[in-house]
């Protein structure tokens, strides 16, 4: 492990120490408490991306992705799972929205824009194989959402039955996204049969990084909560939406990791390996994570489902187009990255004045 990695492993800690201290210690405002637990859950973040990778090195990169995705979207489920334990079910809702929204427009835009712009010719090229799958599951996931926000609304028979159909919508979709895991996985085979020696690509030994990946989960448990409870004073007291926190805040604070990497590795000129960290978040969080909560909120105080409002539905289904439109045929032009951070600005605005 490298000095700089010791020297961050030992900034989380201390921001995890401040995070505990403003939660329990008397006298702290609930904003320093909220930017504590907020930098202490990128931290955190960061420590279960970088355990995962050096695990995942054994298993191939097409594994190593996976595996980084999946657990590195913790942070994101433990807090959902305790803003729906505290009621806050707009707040559980807008945070998987704003994460999906975070990947597909503003930090897919900024990898494209990076990219591009340091790319011969300005334009960026990678394969399109991921990019069309990731569009085709959140084509799949909004249009679920879509149908049950139609069906839930005022006066709607089947709109008593919205818990059942999403749990059955939730069920569907972790079906399609286990059969294109499997799919990708066997795909991938041959890149990982070809991958080099482990020893000679991890930096830390298996059994430091599995202890990284159990302290940081265990972490990323106890800094959601405190992140929650400190939550809706800050609201208050900054006078936010709980739109906008979700939209906007948790969304980057959970997803700072994606952000860095896949923005660091389009300036390094590894365009696939930087749509792939920022792709694969996408379609986990859009057909595993958002459906899981579904199922898991039935043992929380509030219960989950599809019934969105309809500007965040609509939302979806208009970037699940825009980013297939965009990355379909494995280019991309500053003109493009700057068309996703545009549209996600304009959602970031209007989510500041929805109540």
């Amino acid at each position: 492990m490298s000095r700089l990695q010791r020297g961050l492993l030992a900034c989380v800690l201390v921001l995890t120490a401040m995070a505990a201290a403003g939660r329990y210690t008397s006298g702290v405002s609930h904003l320093a408490a909220f930017v504590a637990a907020a930098l202490a859950l990128a931290g955190l973040a960061w420590t279960v991306s970088f355990a995962t990778e050096q695990i995942g090195m054994r298993f191939g990169p097409a594994a190593t992705g996976v595996l980084q995705s999946t657990i590195g979207n913790l942070p994101e489920f433990f807090v959902v799972l305790f803003a729906l334990q505290a009621h806050d079910r707009t707040v559980a809702e807008t945070a998987l929205i704003g994460s999906i929204l975070v990947n597909a427009l503003l930090v897919l835009g900024a990898v494209l824009a990076t990219g591009s712009l340091r790319a011969r010719g300005g334009v960026m090229r990678f394969h399109a194989g991921l990019p069309n799958d990731t569009a085709t599951l959140m084509l799949i996931a909004s249009l679920t959402i879509v149908l049950i926000a139609l069906v839930s609304g005022p006066g709607a028979a089947v709109g008593r039955h919205v818990e059942t159909i999403s749990v059955v919508g939730a069920v569907a979709m972790l079906v399609v996204y286990g059969i294109w895991m499997r799919q990708y996985l066997l795909g991938n085979r041959a890149a990982t049969q070809a991958s080099v020696a482990v020893a000679e690509t991890a930096r830390v030994p298996l059994r430091t990084a599995v202890t990284l990946l159990i302290a940081a989960g265990v972490g990323s448990a106890f800094v959601s909560d405190w992140f929650v409870s400190a939550l809706e004073p800050t609201i208050h007291q900054l006078a936010l939406t709980q739109a906008f926190a979700g939209i906007v805040i948790i969304a980057i604070a959970g997803n700072a990791v994606e952000n860095a990497a896949g923005i660091y590795l389009a300036y390094r000129g590894k365009h696939d390996l930087a749509i792939s960290v920022v792709k694969n978040s996408v379609a986990q969080i859009a057909a595993f994570l958002y459906p899981l909560m579904v199922i898991v909120s039935l043992a929380t105080a509030s219960h989950l489902t599809f019934a969105l409002p309809p500007v965040w539905a609509g939302s979806l289904v208009g970037t699940a187009i825009l980013i297939w439109q965009i990355t379909g045929d494995g280019e991309a032009t500053p003109f493009e990255g700057a068309a996703l951070i545009a549209m996600y600005v304009v959602l970031a605005t209007v989510s500041a004045f929805q109540r």
